[in-house]
């Protein structure tokens, strides 16, 4: 029996019943899909906050560029602390001088002597060590160390011990944080390269939806989705592009998923992925790309698709999907391979689901690490904290489950984690609580109270 593609299983061709992919497989097979824009652009360091580098950031200082003083405080040198004269308990010695920052010519001192010094002092000629001014005891103009209460060298910077220069001080694809700016700025860099904004429009679809400011009617509800992941889009990074409410039909559907594969490299979109008949997206979706699969093995946000959609400025050529995206996925007895043309200029699309905790819990578990790998970013996920359950569990191994938590301290220093509570897909209101999902993996199953549990923090992302 040949073994299905991941379209046709999507498709339900061929006798064959949509199954859920592991989360696992999922994240690996967007790990091979998804490959980093190219365009690069010199930005300011203002505008350059959760921006990409694009090259290696070779520093052309050293930091500090010399030894200076890490205290405000006395220095002199620190060989003098192992030649105490006999029965003194005590180093003596006279201040010559006064060191201070910023301060170009040299102040020296010989044996016995030390110079008076200030945080970021350069360290005068022949002296290394530091006693700070609290440590010391002025006495007139002599300045006495009791044994014991330094090392030679204390206290001291060396010249390049942070940075040095000619070596790499941050590498290509470092997401530019807020420390990571005070690093350039620290080499006197006004400007860095960095890769291009990527682009990511969003829409939610749905007859049912209003827009905040419309007056309510019947049956319908107030859109949040597009709000919290335009917001998380915003908090990449990326550059959002709102495309608004669409309604779910076919033509109206495929008039904004067109206008979105010519502004954007990714679509987003929310709602219409699930099995209901007038759910028109994913049908709309094949006729103008492909999707690769649309179901997760995951709760909240089982309805989840990824798939491509063809940009207006393809040159039309066939080439196959990409292999390496196969591999990723092989081990579940798949096989990925395109059933329909795949064009240069492909977008990707993510179809995440209708319910607003779904939407958002899918987009933090698959569509930001694929976003920040397509910015080019080398380290897409951050790692997961390990805290303890203060509560019981109810978990059915099969599926990923990921559960609204609150990590705080307990009483002996460890972090804890307890639920929100109600876990339903649509309870927004846990997402506000929460600070972060608490991550029970696939073939897990139920977990006791005091259990050992993953937690992935909202820091950062929400």
């Amino acid at each position: 029996m040949t073994t299905p593609t991941l379209s046709e299983i999507a498709a339900g061709v061929h006798g064959y019943q949509p199954r859920a992919l592991p989360a696992e497989a999922v994240t690996a097979f967007l790990e091979q899909l998804v490959e980093p824009v190219t365009g690069t652009e010199s930005v300011g360091l203002f505008a350059a906050l959760d921006r990409v580098l694009a090259t290696d950031l070779v520093s052309p200082v050293s930091v500090p560029p010399h030894d200076n003083s890490a205290m405000d405080g006395y220095a002199f040198d620190g060989a003098q602390l192992s030649r105490l004269p006999p029965g003194e308990s005590q180093l003596a010695l006279r201040v010559v001088g006064t060191a201070l920052a910023g301060q170009t010519a040299p102040v020296r001192a010989g044996p016995g002597e030390c110079v008076r010094i200030m945080t970021g002092a350069v360290m005068p000629p022949g002296l290394d060590t530091v006693v700070p001014q609290e440590l010391a005891r002025v006495d007139g103009g002599t300045v006495r160390i009791g044994a014991g209460l330094l090392r030679a060298g204390d206290h001291r910077r060396r010249a390049g011990e942070d940075l040095m220069q000619g070596r790499v001080a941050l590498a290509r694809g470092e997401r530019l944080t807020p420390a990571a700016l005070g690093l350039v700025a620290s080499l006197g860099l006004p400007s860095v390269t960095v890769f291009r904004r990527l682009r990511v429009a969003c829409f939610s679809t749905g007859d049912e939806l209003l827009s905040p400011g419309d007056a309510p009617r019947a049956g319908a509800v107030y859109d949040s989705n597009r709000y919290a992941l335009l917001g998380l889009l915003a908090r990449l990074g990326a550059e959002p592009i709102d495309l608004g409410v669409v309604p779910d039909t076919p033509a109206q559907l495929e008039a904004a998923l067109r206008r979105a594969a010519r502004q954007a490299d990714a679509v987003i979109t929310s709602g219409g992925v699930s099995e209901g008949d007038a759910d028109h997206l994913r049908s709309t979706v094949q006729r103008l790309g492909d999707v690769a699969f649309w179901h997760v093995a995951m709760r909240p946000g089982r309805p989840m698709a990824v798939g491509r959609l063809r940009g207006d400025d393809s040159d039309g050529a066939e080439s196959p999907m990409v292999e390496s995206a196969s591999s990723a996925i092989s081990s579940m007895g798949y096989s990925y391979q395109n059933n329909s043309k795949r064009f240069s200029a492909d977008r990707l699309w993510f179809g995440l689901p209708g319910n607003p905790v779904a939407a958002m819990v899918a987009f933090l578990a698959f569509v930001r690490p694929a976003l920040l790998r397509a910015m080019g970013c080398t380290r897409p996920a951050p790692p997961m904290l390990r805290a303890t359950a203060t509560e019981a569990l109810n978990k059915k191994p099969g599926r990923t489950e990921y559960q609204r938590g609150i990590v705080s301290t307990a009483p002996d220093g460890a972090l804890q984690v307890r639920t929100t509570g109600h876990q339903g897909s649509g309870v927004l209101s846990s997402m506000v609580q929460a600070n972060g999902l608490i991550v029970l993996p696939h073939s897990r199953g139920p977990v006791a109270a005091g259990d050992a549990v993953d937690v992935m923090m909202f820091d950062g992302a929400l």
